[in-house]
């Protein structure tokens, strides 16, 4: 049994087509069986990685007062800072404080009649008290949505299909979301669920970690894998949306992040593509022998996973928010489940 998620390198991902071949099997292979791994060799610069993260830290040492000031309670758009204990996965509270960044869009205009997804575009909140964080997470979506859209079609070459085969689905609006995140510790009494076992709603998701341990991977049920902090590499997972676009041939795998210890932190920042708001996932035709071996995608039935992508992603948001949802979404709660 695996002890440590696989290595890939996107540089050997990308290169010519006759020597690309064995590293794109083991790119199909690792995120059909494990759907999780480390990518090295990903192009950034190290130096927008190390001042992602001390921005990142430089926010959450801000005053509780200034952070407040963009709470998501603030935002329709579930934008902004939120305390630990906000946030809910599978109904227990997650110890976590967090501040989330999407596209830096303008809101939708809005008729009668609308989805309730269309409230999901809209602009960011930015701390006043902490200017150079927006320009520092710009250039860190800019970044990362490059390297995803560079995976994501080297999986698509994997499967056997065109490299642009889902180009259509982020189109010129994807879902690029940013989360800086900050673990406080925790005493051994008190409640260990940094962020509780779930899924990715997206394509592919990447996380920097820094040196403390504590997301862990369900490689097989009930068999936790740690994935250990390893320089200069981004954790990547596969979302739910590339398990439906596959037929569940690529898998979206449940994790988990165990809370530091008292009187230690854990900062990540986690960076997710996903497809544009209106998109409808369909299920792609893979070559016979890769879907003879599709299993089709797992489905919670307390959380079933919807192929409209809009729908699928507020319900999320509105399972995890719940006073973001009590004050914008009351109208939206039956035609989110019945979507």
């Amino acid at each position: 049994m695996a002890k440590t998620l696989p290595v890939l390198d996107l540089a050997l991902l990308e290169l010519p087509d006759a020597e690309q071949s064995p590293y794109l099997a083991e790119l199909r292979t690792t995120a059909r069986d494990v759907g999780f791994f480390y990518l090295i060799n990903h192009g950034i610069n190290p130096q927008l990685l190390q001042n992602v993260q001390s921005i990142t830290q430089a926010f959450f040492a801000l005053p509780d007062e200034e952070k407040q000031r963009v709470s998501m309670i603030h935002s329709p758009h579930f934008r902004g800072y939120n305390r630990a204990g906000v946030e809910y996965t599978r109904e227990q509270r997650d110890q976590r404080e967090q501040f989330d960044i999407g596209a830096e869009r303008v809101a939708l205009m809005l008729q009668d009649g609308d989805p309730a997804w269309k409230r999901l575009q809209g602009p960011n909140l930015w701390p006043e008290a902490l200017p150079q964080l927006r320009p520092v997470i710009h250039a860190w979506q800019q970044a990362m949505t490059d390297v995803a859209l560079r995976l994501l079609r080297a999986f698509a070459k994997s499967l056997s299909l065109p490299p642009d085969a889902f180009d259509a689905l982020y189109g010129s609006h994807p879902n690029e979301h940013v989360k800086l995140i900050r673990y406080p510790g925790q005493a051994s009494n008190a409640s260990q669920q940094g962020v509780g076992a779930h899924k990715d709603s997206g394509f592919l998701t990447f996380l920097l970690q820094d040196e403390q341990p504590g997301l862990q991977v369900e490689v097989t049920p009930e068999n936790w894998v740690d994935a250990l902090p390893k320089p200069g590499a981004f954790v990547v997972n596969i979302g739910e949306l590339l398990e439906i676009a596959t037929n569940g041939y690529l898998r979206a795998t449940i994790h988990r992040v165990l809370s530091p210890p008292a009187h230690k932190e854990r900062v990540s920042i986690a960076f997710f593509l996903g497809a544009q708001l209106d998109a409808e996932v369909p299920i792609y035709q893979l070559p016979a022998p890769l879907a003879a071996e599709a299993r089709g995608p797992t489905s919670d039935p307390n959380n079933p996973l919807l192929r409209e992508v809009g729908w699928n992603y507020l319900k999320g948001r509105l399972r995890s928010h719940r006073d973001v949802a009590a004050r914008y979404y009351t109208d939206a709660q039956n035609t989110v489940q019945t979507s």
